[in-house]
């Protein structure tokens, strides 16, 4: 789920209870029933911001996965890299000592 998509889900879940709770407010019922209604849409949403927080755990836990392996990866590519150069820099420096060799007879 998206940055986006969890803003939106939030956004859905708060207008669901906000628009609930008024309806149940000013519905016209007997203050026991109407006590029950709310408690019942307060049940309902507890647990759908339950639902919410889960699938957004989830979320941040697979992205965090999902960047310690791009990080991993480009590590690695890194430490190859310099290898490669090492291992350049060692040849080219054999090869002049090689030259300065020559020239020091």
């Amino acid at each position: 789920m998206g940055s986006n998509q969890s803003k939106i889900m939030v956004s859905f879940l708060v207008g669901t209870a906000i628009g609930a709770t008024l309806g149940v407010l000013f519905a016209p019922d007997k203050g026991k029933n109407t006590r029950g209604k709310m408690k019942h849409k307060a049940k309902d949403i507890t647990h759908d911001v339950d639902h919410t927080k889960h699938e957004i755990t989830n979320f941040i836990l697979e992205k965090k996965i999902e960047f310690g392996q791009k990080l991993e990866s480009t590590f690695s590519k890194l430490s190859n890299k310099a290898e490669d150069i090492i291992n350049k820099l060692e040849d080219k420096l054999e090869e002049i000592k090689r030259k300065n060799a020559v020239l020091q007879k």
